[in-house]
């Protein structure tokens, strides 16, 4: 008899065990590549860019106050995966993929959980295809690999984009949407999907290298938007305010892309176009999902790594200062887990989703991850609202500023080529120094690593031009915003490695770092 009974029990368990298994919820991070956060009707942007993003954000959550570790590719990305910031991973530039310093990262967590991994798009860190249990990459050009399957418009299409010098076409992309990456990633996702999403649960990041230049479309999109763009708030004549930097882009941007001010209508359209279609093709895949069977066990989240000044000061890209243009994310969650509450005022970071990722798997967050976990925010259960009262990013690879007195070899330095078709935005001169920013309610405080500030009031001042750091007016404000930024600083202290022998190492839940 007690055999018997120690028999129904082990059965019983194993059953319990499947079924929490199949409990687990999957886990989805849809990443677009130098996406604007405020071209979007829920944020008031005239033209509706993004109508599927906003309704997923209405019937889950969307937050105002999202912002990236860092306004370069390959720190956020980084960041994102390890739940760190760049200092600490010690990869804060596009060139210090290699050294980056963690724990564990998502995909490691997620095995351990049991999940299977995958990656369809863009990755652009430090991860290979031995990094997850399937390896589908894209990236600017194209797809990566032996483009196995691929048609011969497809080929046709990425031999276009390597044509472009990674800098635009002004006239409507070739081979219509079916060719555009982010349709032939969402058809590979959702094949995968089909095929091995019943084995267990999965983690997919599904990065999109788009709306990032070469700024192109193809038809509808190349003219959906034309003649509707109201300008941008500022142009180059801000340039002088906004200082040496910016001043520097502006003049390399035009030696390097011929024609760029002349055309930056034409970009601009071009830019927003493809935010159209990548929303488009979002509703696409999680249309999938649902067909599937999978949406109901299923988290999603969409994000960026990073902005675009996308006409703001006469610029596009990104690659000077730490501006909300380039620094402020698209954050929308839905689906599993997620509590209907539409816009959120809540300070959170690209370094929030791996924590966040790592409970809803059921797992303890690695020892070493920044990041707050959000999921009793996102189920709509109690939390600390002050842990999340402010935020902070930061920019540059240290050391002093390089300014065009120290050299001006652009082409030496890799940045620009004879033909004046390419130019890397991320250089020694736009990237050089230390900048640390945090942003508390409607305002915003910037400091060097030699103690300059700016201040502005966010609502009042979107563009960041009227600075207010040595107002007396503004005193008070600027020494709440300094404390606010030192509090950051002092409590992101690198948690790892932690004390070997003797010293408890304690944690508040959720890895809150301010509220118990």
């Amino acid at each position: 008899m007690n055999n018997i009974v120690k028999a129904s029990l082990a059965a019983l368990s194993i059953g319990q065990a499947v079924s929490l298994n199949a409990q687990k919820p999957n886990f989805v991070i849809m990443m677009t590549d130098q996406q604007r956060a405020d071209l979007t009707e829920r944020e008031g942007y005239p033209l509706d860019l993004t109508p599927f993003a906003d309704r997923m954000g209405q019937e889950g959550a969307w937050f105002s106050h999202a912002y990236t570790s860092c306004p370069a590719s390959a720190p956020a990305r980084i960041s994102m995966l390890t739940g760190r910031f760049p200092r600490y991973t010690r990869a804060d530039s596009n060139h210090n993929i290699d050294d980056a310093f963690f724990g564990k990262d998502l995909f490691t967590v997620a095995k351990e959980a049991g999940y299977q991994t995958i990656l369809v798009g863009k990755n652009h860190t430090y991860m290979t295809k031995e990094s997850a249990d399937w390896w589908i990459p894209f990236n600017h050009l194209g797809e990566e690999g032996p483009k196995d399957g691929a048609s011969d418009e497809d080929r046709g299409f990425d031999e276009f984009l390597g044509k472009t010098s990674f800098y635009a076409s002004m006239k409507p992309s070739p081979y219509g949407v079916e060719h555009q990456i982010p349709y032939r990633m969402v058809t590979k996702a959702l094949e995968w999907i089909k095929e091995h999403g019943e084995e267990k649960p999965f983690v997919m990041i599904l990065s999109f290298p788009e709306p990032h230049n070469p700024y192109q479309v193809c038809e509808p999109y190349f003219s959906m938007f034309d003649g509707k763009i109201p300008p941008a708030r500022t142009d180059s004549t801000a340039l002088d305010i906004k200082g040496e930097k910016f001043r520097q882009l502006y003049t390399m941007m035009g030696k390097g892309h011929k024609g760029f001010s002349e055309n930056i209508d034409r970009l601009r359209a071009n830019y927003m176009g493809m935010i159209r279609l990548l929303d488009d093709q979002m509703e696409r895949f999680v249309d999938g999902v649902k067909a599937l069977g999978e949406y109901d066990s299923t988290t999603f989240v969409i994000t960026s790594d990073h902005g675009d000044y996308a006409g703001e000061y006469g610029l596009m890209k990104k690659g000077a200062g730490v501006v909300d243009a380039i620094t402020r994310i698209p954050m929308v969650w839905f689906g599993n887990g997620v509590a209907k509450s539409g816009e959120r005022a809540d300070h959170i970071s690209i370094v929030d989703i791996m924590p966040t990722a790592c409970e809803k798997m059921g797992m303890e967050i690695p020892q070493g991850v920044q990041g707050r976990s959000l999921t009793e925010m996102l189920a709509g259960r109690n939390y600390p609202a002050e842990e999340f009262s402010s935020i902070i990013s930061e920019a540059g690879f240290g050391g002093q500023y390089i300014t065009k007195e120290d050299r001006t070899d652009y082409i030496k330095e890799g940045s620009m080529r004879k033909n004046g078709l390419f130019f890397d935005e991320l250089n020694t001169w736009s990237q050089s120094g230390t900048i640390s920013m945090v942003r508390k309610g409607d305002w915003k405080l910037v400091m060097d690593m030699h103690g300059k500030g700016e201040l502005y009031n966010m609502k009042k001042d979107p563009s960041e031009m009227n600075n207010l750091f040595g107002s007396k007016k503004y005193l008070e404000k600027k020494a709440e915003m300094m404390q606010e930024l030192l509090k950051w600083e002092i409590g992101l202290n690198d948690p790892i490695p932690v004390p070997r022998h003797r010293y408890h190492f304690k944690r508040y839940d959720h890895n809150y770092l301010f509220a118990e």
